[in-house]
């Protein structure tokens, strides 16, 4: 198994009335009027101290991705973020950008460019992700018509994945893109291109994308492992379907994980934390999550007829107390053993092998998050790690330029 650290990097001091008082967390929240930029100076060098612990108690990559005018996750350039991890985290830690939202960067060369120097920068350790993007940022924050999602993605990916592997300067005149030359000084290390993520929910066009492109797909949503099983199961059914063969590490999903030395103890420590996350970095209307003609009809028609609208909708009524989130899989949440277990049961289930852990939600303090890391870091990972081991898979999809972690007592 893979662990991947994934911060969402949020805003914590929304007041306590704000889903009474505020129609979203996303696009449209008053940012003078909610948002101190000195508060977010102080989270931000928090959230990056975070992400280095993160490297030195054991995990394998550090993920960072791109939202925008939002409190829920305050990254609008994750690059910069991964290029300050770059410097700062072992050669054995991938930097994992989930990702850059192609369709908002015109010309989208700029995607190519900044990844290559983040793949240069951290000397092979870069991971691509190469998201659609929520219709909130999307179509809402950077005004791009709905229609025009799916084919300014595509034609993005197709300008970048050029720009990597054919000898420039060469000319490109897509629809969106029109360029004399496409040179990019430098190229990605890793060859042809760094290893692609995908992250989704539930589109069946990415499903295929990934298993077209030979990419990662990951499920990243909130909803917990049980709702993600439907999605995961899916996206393997397709991948039977495309006659194409089944390896565990060409899978991901996100899911929120909270330790404690008891499970008693971490109902008490982070239940205000998730409350706060569900209340507030959550509150957002439907018509912002899903803008008509975000998703395309044979995506849609795909939902409905699969049954992921339905486990959607399932999850999104449940009961939000703390009980009834630890028994759907809304958050993992306990002892090492208990956390370790919960884990290993729900990435068996989902047949994956990389698993992206939030362990800083909502309102967190610094030191609770640390302890949490280091928990996750030190007690989780080492029970759970070898759930693959002895299958003969191979993980194709890892940054070529990460070096294997030095074993406890090894010499510096």
């Amino acid at each position: 198994m893979k662990f991947i650290f994934f911060h969402l990097m949020p805003y914590q001091d929304l007041p306590a009335d704000f889903g009474t008082r505020y129609d979203s967390v996303w696009v449209t929240p008053p940012n003078d009027e909610l948002c101190d930029p000195r508060k977010v100076a102080t989270y931000y060098n928090q959230y990056l101290d975070q992400l280095e612990l993160a490297d030195r108690v054991g995990f394998d990559g550090l993920g960072v991705n791109e939202h925008h005018q939002n409190a829920y996750g305050m990254m609008s350039s994750p690059n910069l973020m991964a290029s300050a991890l770059a410097r700062r985290t072992s050669s054995s830690t991938a930097i994992c950008v989930m990702g850059n939202t192609l369709v908002l960067y015109q010309p989208a060369l700029r995607v190519a460019e900044e990844f290559a120097m983040l793949d240069c920068l951290s000397e092979g350790r870069l991971i691509a992700g190469f998201p659609v993007g929520t219709s909130m940022d999307v179509n809402h924050c950077y005004g791009i018509t709905p229609g025009e999602t799916r084919p300014r993605y595509a034609e993005a990916h197709d300008l970048i994945t050029r720009a990597w592997t054919q000898p420039g300067p060469f000319p490109y005149n897509g629809r969106f893109n029109k360029l004399r030359y496409v040179n990019p000084w430098p190229k990605p290390i890793q060859k042809p291109m760094p290893p692609v993520w995908l992250g989704g929910n539930g589109s069946l066009e990415t499903y295929e994308m990934a298993l077209k492109n030979d990419y990662v797909y990951s499920w990243t949503s909130f909803f917990g492992f049980q709702t993600g099983k439907k999605f995961m199961l899916d996206f393997w059914d397709t991948q039977e379907q495309m006659g194409l063969e089944y390896n565990p590490y060409q899978g991901g999903y996100c899911q929120i994980v909270l330790v404690a030395d008891t499970d008693e103890e971490a109902r008490r420590r982070y239940e205000p934390h998730v409350k706060y996350f569900f209340e507030n970095l959550q509150h957002t209307p439907l018509h912002f999550r899903s803008t008509p003609g975000y998703r395309t009809r044979r995506s849609a028609e795909f939902a409905i007829k699969s049954g992921t609208m339905a486990a959607v909708a399932n999850q999104a009524n449940t009961a939000r107390d703390w009980d009834s989130m630890v028994e759907n899989g809304l958050i993992i949440a306990g002892s090492p053993d208990t956390v370790a277990d919960r884990i290993r049961t729900a990435s068996s289930d989902l047949r994956i092998g990389n698993f992206l852990a939030i362990l800083h939600i909502g309102n967190m303090p610094d030191e609770l998050t640390r302890e949490n890391i280091t928990l996750f870091g030190e007690k989780v990972i080492p029970k759970v790690r070898g759930l693959w081991d002895g299958h003969g898979y191979e993980h194709k999809w890892w940054p070529s330029g990460v070096e294997p972690r030095p074993t406890a007592g090894a010499s510096s």
